[in-house]
C-alpha cells in the first residue's frame, strides 16, 4: 500500500436534498493540495468562507454532526466525510451551495460513486498518521456510551448498539480494513424510530426525508392518525409495516444494517481529528454526541504529543553546516545571525541550532539584571533556518534575497535564557513553489517546545 497522500483527478458534482433542510443542494467536490485535510465551501455566501472539517468546530449533534465557524455552518457532514476516508482519500475541498450536504438514500454510496468517478491521485507527500501507542477511552456515564481506541496494525472499528427495543435488539458490526469500507459499509442507510419521526415532524425538523432514505423502525403501535401524517410527510398513498417491523418501501441490505450504519457515522465523525488513525475503535452504544467528544480528546492528544515530542540530536557530531557555510547562503550577518548551525536538511525540512550566550547584545537591554531572548527573535531564528531550506533550492543562493511574508499562531512556551541551546525544527506545510516557503516551525530547550508558529517566506534576486 502506497504511504503517499491522496486527492481526488478531477472535480465532480451531485445534486439532491438536505434531510433536515429540504433544501435543494449541488455539492461538488474538488482536488487539494498536500496537507489541505477535508474542507467545506459555502459557495452561497459572501466571500465563499470555508470551514476546515475539525472536531473544534462541531456546535450541534442532535441530528447529525454540524460544524459552525463564525456564523457559517455546515450540517450532517458525517457521511460524505466517511466516503473520503473509505476511499483513503487525504486532502478534499466540499464546495456547497447550501448548508447540509443531499441525503442521497440516507448512506455514504452516491458520494463513494462520485469521488471513484472522479479520479484518486496520489500526491507528493507522505501520509500523515497517527500511532496509537496507548488505549485511550472516552465514557458518558449518562448514556453508558463509551469510545475505546487501542494500539492495532491498521485503522480497524467495531460498534456495538443497543436501544432497548425488541425489534432493533443488540446489534454488532466490525470493519478489519479501512479497504473495505466500499463493500461492507458505505451502502448502510440511517434510521430512525417511529417515536423520533413523530417529534421530528412536529416539530418540522425532517423536510427532506422520505421513505428512500432512512429506515423507520415502528418501535410503537402505528396509530391511523400517525399514519395519514406519515403519508403526507412522506408523499405515499400508503404506508404498511413490514414483518421485520420497518416501513415498507425499504429492503435491508444486511440483518445488523443499523449497526453498520453507526459504524459508518463513526468513521465519518473520527475523520474530525484531522489525520488518519492507526488504532482500533470500540465504540459501545455510539452517537454523534459521543464520536465527536471523543474526537476532541483525540484532537488534543495528538496535539499535545507533537508539541512535547522533543526531538532528540547527538550535538557532539560534526554538523551538516557550520556557521561559515551558513554564511555562504544566507546574507545575514551579526549581530542579526540567528543560527549556528544546521544539522539536518532534505527538499522538505530543515533542523537548525543556536547556542545563546549571555554575550548576546539584545541582553543588554532584555531586560538588565534578568536578561530574556525577545521572542521577536527567536521567531527570526526559525525564520533564518527556514531561509536555509528554501535557498538551498537555487543554484547561486548568494544572489538571493529571503523576506518574511507571514506569521501565523506564533506560541511562546517558555522563557529563553543565557546558556540555553535553541534547537529549531521547520517543516514544510505544501512544496515550496515560486520561491515561497511556507512552514511550520517549533523550537526547543532544556528538552521543551519553547515557540511554535506557521511562517511563510519568499526569497528574491538581489536587485
Amino acid at each position: 500500500m502506497s504511504n503517499k497522500q491522496q486527492t481526488i483527478q478531477n472535480e465532480i458534482s451531485l445534486s439532491g436534498v438536505g434531510l433536515h433542510t429540504g433544501n435543494t443542494v449541488r455539492m461538488t467536490f474538488k482536488p487539494a493540495p498536500v496537507n489541505h485535510g477535508f474542507a467545506f465551501m459555502r459557495v452561497d455566501l459572501e466571500g465563499q468562507p470555508i470551514i476546515a472539517a475539525k472536531a473544534e468546530y462541531v456546535t450541534n449533534t442532535q441530528r447529525g454532526t454540524n460544524l459552525e465557524k463564525n456564523g457559517v455552518q455546515i450540517q450532517t457532514s458525517e457521511h460524505v466525510l466517511a466516503a473520503a476516508v473509505g476511499l483513503g482519500i487525504d486532502n478534499l475541498l466540499i464546495e456547497m451551495d447550501a448548508s447540509e450536504p443531499p441525503i442521497m438514500d440516507g448512506s455514504s454510496k452516491f458520494f463513494i460513486e462520485a469521488l471513484e468517478k472522479a479520479g484518486i491521485q496520489e500526491q507528493d507527500a507522505e501520509i500523515k498518521e497517527y500511532i496509537v501507542k496507548d488505549i485511550i477511552s472516552f465514557r458518558d456515564d449518562v448514556t453508558g456510551s463509551e469510545i475505546i481506541l487501542m494500539p492495532a496494525d491498521e485503522y480497524e472499528i467495531t460498534t456495538m448498539v443497543d436501544f432497548g427495543t425488541k425489534i432493533l435488539g443488540t446489534q454488532n458490526a466490525t470493519l478489519n480494513h479501512i479497504s473495505d469500507f466500499k463493500e461492507e459499509i458505505a451502502e448502510a442507510r440511517t434510521f430512525s424510530f417511529l417515536h423520533e419521526i413523530e417529534t421530528l415532524l412536529e416539530n418540522d425538523l425532517i423536510k427532506g426525508g422520505d421513505l428512500n432514505n432512512a429506515i423507520v423502525y415502528v418501535d410503537k403501535e402505528l396509530s391511523a392518525d400517525t399514519m395519514e401524517r406519515l403519508k403526507v410527510a412522506f408523499k405515499k398513498k400508503t404506508i404498511t409495516v413490514k414483518p421485520n417491523g420497518i416501513l415498507d418501501n425499504l429492503t435491508l441490505h444486511w440483518a445488523n444494517e443499523a449497526a453498520r450504519h453507526k459504524l459508518l457515522d463513526v468513521v465519518g465523525d473520527l475523520a474530525l481529528v484531522g489525520i488518519r488513525i492507526r488504532g482500533k475503535v470500540i465504540a459501545n452504544k455510539p452517537g454523534h454526541a459521543i464520536n465527536t467528544q471523543f474526537a476532541k480528546k483525540l484532537a488534543k492528544i495528538i496535539k499535545l504529543e507533537k508539541r512535547n515530542n522533543v526531538p532528540q540530536y547527538d550535538l557532539n557530531q560534526p554538523p551538516l553546516m557550520d556557521i561559515h557555510q551558513i554564511m555562504d547562503i544566507l546574507p545575514h550577518r551579526p549581530p542579526f545571525l540567528l543560527i549556528d548551525r544546521i544539522l539536518e536538511l532534505s527538499d522538505k525540512h530543515v533542523v537548525g541550532m543556536k547556542n545563546v550566550t549571555m554575550n548576546e547584545p539584545f541582553f543588554q537591554g532584555h531586560f538588565p539584571g534578568a536578561p530574556v531572548m525577545p521572542g521577536v527573535l527567536q521567531v527570526e531564528a526559525m525564520a533564518q533556518c527556514g531561509g536555509i531550506l528554501v535557498l538551498s533550492t537555487v543554484p547561486d543562493p548568494d544572489n538571493y534575497l529571503t523576506y518574511f511574508m507571514k506569521m501565523d499562531k506564533v506560541k511562546f512556551k517558555q522563557k529563553v535564557l543565557p546558556g540555553d541551546t535553541l534547537i529549531f525544527k521547520c517543516e514544510l506545510i505544501s512544496p515550496i513553489r515560486r520561491g515561497i516557503c511556507h512552514m511550520q516551525s517549533y523550537g526547543y530547550a532544556n528538552g521543551k517546545l519553547v515557540v511554535e508558529a506557521e511562517l511563510m517566506a519568499q526569497i528574491a534576486k538581489k536587485q
